[in-house]
């Protein structure tokens, strides 16, 4: 079993930065694509970013390239999404999802773990 425990939202400001990280125990993360999701109020939960084991090849929704990082600890069994140039439509809830299976997928129904969730507010 992994467990995943998301950190660093909160309220910015349009135009403003965050740093969200997701630490992960019980297992490591050998060959685990990490990613992000997020779900804004009442509408479905969407993929944001995802990173292999490697750390190579990110891939990114639209919205989110040219603006937000994923980046990736082995090590500390961290992963990271660095998020800039916010907008009122980036706030939502952002949640971590661990993948066992070492390919990039958007489909959130490929993740086997996710972790609570950390909220994101951006005011305009």
């Amino acid at each position: 079993q992994v467990q995943l425990v998301e950190s660093g939202g909160g309220l910015v400001q349009a135009g403003g930065s965050l740093r969200l990280s997701c630490v992960a125990s019980g297992r490591s993360l050998y060959r685990f694509t990490m990613a992000w999701f997020r779900q804004a109020p009442g509408k479905e939960r969407e993929f944001v970013a995802s990173i292999l084991w490697s750390g190579g090849s990110p891939y990114y929704t639209a919205s989110a390239k040219g603006r937000f990082t994923i980046s990736r600890e082995n090590a500390k069994n961290t992963v990271y999404l660095q998020m800039n140039s916010l907008k009122p439509e980036d706030t939502a809830v952002y949640y971590c999802a661990a993948d066992e299976r070492p390919t990039q997928t958007d489909d959130r129904a490929y993740y086997d773990y996710w972790g609570q969730g950390t909220q994101v507010i951006v005011s305009s």
